[in-house]
Order: structure tokens, then C-alpha cells, then sequence
């Protein structure tokens, strides 16, 4: 068990100096930096043997976490073709702090398309996400037309054997589509954490996790984020 813990403590301690790696450059030249906190609660339920269904809710924070910036609930889809592929789709009605400083809702539309790939104990997996956001506050025409965005993410979970804690790092960049803007990605995400398995009878978990977020339109702006989520799979 010592060992075991040891060569965890290992992993974990390699994982977060490539992380470090890879912010401490791009940290450098931010403009405005923020931070914020993130509580989500989600839950997972298999309806037939390749359909699933998700359920979750998020409250996001910001200026050093002192107000909420959305909130959102969020339902969808997915199917399974194997263990390997699966597409999905989703629906999230969000509530988002606009800049008269009020809140109004937003609708997202989500189609994904999600692959995995089990290599030993570790779990490499990839997300193809294309996005449609609708806004209801309207401040020039443009706001009227949806946006789109294509969602690219890369994951590395490490499957602790015999332990309830597994660790993992990814990214994720966000890709203005159908859009007049040059710039070819609009956000960015690095994020570390761990999921810490809490009841093996309705393997229900949390994930914590430290995720570095650029934004780059309409300018450079950073944020800190600690990102807690509760998961529960019925």
C-alpha cells in the first residue's frame, strides 16, 4: 500500500510540472488576471446498454470569486456505438452576468462527439464539441444572430489500481466558427485535478481541479479557477 502511495504521490508530482511547463509561458504575458470558483453537481444514468442520460448544474464565480458570473442547468444524450466512440447532444439554459451588470439567460445547443482509448492504467480520450449560443441581451445586431464554436478537448486520466483516487490533466480550445474574427481560437483551458471515488455501490464521486483559463477576444484576459463537482451515476 506504501508503494503504491508512493508511486501515486510520483505521477501526481510529474503530471502538475508538465502543467507548469506549459502555463508558467503563456502566463507571462496576460494583460488582466482574475480568479474564480466553480460548483457543479451532475448525474449520470444508463437507460439501455449504449443510450445514457446527464443531468448537471454549475454555479461559475468571478472577480476573486466574489460574484457569479452564470449559473446553468444542462441535459442531454448520448449513444454509444462501442466502448471506443459515442456522439451526443445536449441542452443548457444559462443564466449570465452581461455588461449593464445584470443577468440574463443564454441558450447553448450542444452536438459531441467522443472517443476513448484504454492504454493500460490510463484512459486517453478526446471531445469534438460543435456549440450554438443564443443570447437575449441585445446590444448591437449581431447579438441577434447565434454564434458558433467548435470545442476541442484532450484528456489523460491515470486509473489508480486499487485506490480511489485517479489524477488527470487536459486542454481544451475553443474555435469561433462561421465567424468574420482571424483569431482561430477564442479560449483556452489547462486543467489538473483528481477524482476521488466516494461509494462503489452507486459509484458516486468528486472531481477537484485547478484549471487555467485565456480568454483572447475581444482581448488577452486570465483566470484562475478551482473547479469542485460532484457526480453521481444512478
Amino acid at each position: 500500500m506504501i508503494r503504491k502511495l508512493i508511486k501515486m504521490r510520483m505521477r501526481i508530482r510529474i503530471w502538475c510540472s508538465v502543467l507548469l511547463a506549459i502555463y508558467l509561458p503563456i502566463s507571462a504575458t496576460a494583460q488582466k488576471r482574475d480568479f474564480g470558483i466553480w460548483y457543479g453537481v451532475s448525474a449520470d444514468k444508463k437507460l439501455t446498454d449504449k443510450i445514457d442520460i446527464r443531468l448537471s448544474t454549475c454555479i461559475r464565480t468571478f472577480e476573486n470569486a466574489a460574484k457569479i458570473e452564470e449559473a446553468f442547468l444542462e441535459g442531454g444524450l448520448a449513444y454509444s456505438f462501442s466502448k471506443y466512440f459515442a456522439i451526443g447532444g445536449s441542452y443548457r439554459l444559462t443564466e449570465n452576468i452581461e455588461n449593464n451588470n445584470s443577468y440574463y439567460f443564454r441558450h447553448k445547443w450542444f452536438v459531441d462527439f467522443k472517443g476513448n482509448l484504454p492504454v493500460s492504467d490510463f484512459s486517453f480520450s478526446w471531445r469534438f464539441r460543435f456549440q450554438t449560443r443564443i443570447k437575449t441581451f441585445i446590444v448591437d445586431a449581431k447579438d441577434k444572430f447565434p454564434d458558433y464554436t467548435g470545442l476541442i478537448k484532450l484528456k489523460a486520466l491515470y486509473k489508480t489500481p486499487s485506490f480511489p483516487v485517479h489524477p488527470y490533466l487536459y486542454s481544451e480550445s475553443f474555435c469561433p466558427m462561421f465567424s468574420d474574427n482571424t483569431q482561430m481560437i477564442g479560449k483556452n483551458r489547462l486543467a489538473a485535478g483528481i477524482e476521488f471515488s466516494i461509494s462503489k455501490r452507486h459509484s458516486n464521486s468528486i472531481a477537484a481541479e485547478y484549471i487555467f483559463q485565456r480568454i483572447y477576444l475581444p482581448h488577452i484576459s486570465d483566470i484562475n479557477i478551482i473547479s469542485i463537482n460532484y457526480n453521481i451515476e444512478l
